[in-house]
């Protein structure tokens, strides 16, 4: 991690070592509740705010915004707001991704990135059990002989005699992993750094996990394909890197077990879509859910529709009543610790991109 990362950029140039000003771009909604600006101004007060739209124009002058709480803006529209905020010196993503923040423009400015791990672990982790018991009691499939009027009895699996396997052990990973655990999976794993501890919080954002994560193995990237070869169900919760672009290409999945599935709750550009196409429609994986895409909204056009065993969702894993409440409150935290000069919850080491 930089010298710039591993330390708090406070205290800001506003009264009491506030930000002089915050800017704040949708998260996940168009509109800020009253509530949410009140809790920013609760945190920071005396900070002018400003507001800027999804098409990057703000409601007043950049020129003092020291701050940022960004939402899913793309690169290019970060970048301009980023030319004409000056003394910006901090950004909180309100998503667990940064790739559309670590532009080039923020690294050589040297910003301080903070980003929203833990605040969607818990409705994402419920996601993918409710996926896997789906599979697992052949739901699809009884939903189709339902549509036929058909009585037919099927076979299924009790998740004791599943093993899962989750692509990323950050705060969603251990939440499915821990999720997984309570219902008698067998759970394995990958990580970048495999000797750390499992069950660490990695930030203020996480919150507890729903029952003790229990990991049989816990392997480095390139020991990944032993791991897809033993699972019943990929789960990606890696972030985007150039390490993990493509990860689920043609060769990984003729490493996974006949009749496997992938779930996939990360980044679209982790799998290869083409290459999974092709082994769902040759029978070579039992299924797979997508909640993320390559392109998004995914256009009616696609030929993802129309695979079989194949599970669409429209980028809907993370979503609760809570999440908003508590990517508020994460941003809150990180602005009174900013004041104080103490050290931010969930700083992004640039050179991991996480």
């Amino acid at each position: 991690m930089n010298e710039a990362a591993s330390r708090a950029p406070g205290p800001g140039s506003g009264p009491g070592g506030v930000p002089a000003a915050i800017a704040l771009t949708p998260i996940l909604a168009a509109r800020y509740r009253t509530r949410d600006l009140e809790a920013v101004r609760a945190a920071a007060p005396g900070a002018r705010l400003v507001t800027i739209g999804f098409d990057g124009h703000p409601d007043g002058p950049l020129d003092d915004v020291e701050a940022m709480l960004r939402g899913r803006l793309p690169a290019e529209t970060f970048d301009r707001i980023l030319a004409r905020a000056p003394s910006l010196r901090w950004v909180h993503s309100a998503t667990a991704g940064v790739e559309r923040v670590l532009t080039p423009a923020s690294r050589a400015r040297g910003l301080v990135i903070t980003n929203a791990r833990g605040v969607f672990s818990r409705p994402i982790a419920e996601y993918v059990m409710l996926m896997i018991l789906s599979a697992a009691r052949r739901l699809p499939q009884l939903l189709e002989l339902q549509a036929e009027r058909t009585w037919q009895p099927l076979e299924a699996r009790e998740l004791r005699d599943v093993t899962v396997g989750i692509v990323g052990l950050g705060s969603i990973g251990r939440a499915v992993g821990a999720l997984a655990t309570a219902f008698g999976c067998r759970v394995m794993a990958t990580r970048r750094r495999p000797e750390a501890g499992s069950n660490a919080s990695d930030g203020a954002g996480d919150e507890p996990f729903l029952g003790t994560l229990m990991l049989e193995r816990v392997l480095p990237p390139d020991q990944l394909p032993d791991m897809l070869a033993d699972s019943d169900f990929v789960v990606l919760a890696a972030p985007l890197t150039d390490g993990t672009r493509g990860l689920i290409s043609d060769a990984a999945i003729g490493r996974m077990k006949p009749g496997a599935w992938v779930i996939n709750v990360a980044r679209g550009e982790l799998v290869d879509e083409r290459a999974l196409i092709r082994a769902l429609r040759d029978g070579r994986l039992g299924g797979a859910v997508l909640d993320t895409f390559l392109e998004e909204p995914l256009p009616p056009s696609s030929p993802l529709y129309e695979v079989p065993n194949l599970i669409i969702t429209p980028h809907t894993a993370w979503s609760s009543t809570r999440v908003l409440d508590r990517s508020v409150g994460l941003f809150a935290e990180n602005l009174r610790r900013y004041a104080e000069g103490r050290n931010l919850v969930n700083v992004v080491d640039p050179n991991a991109g996480y």
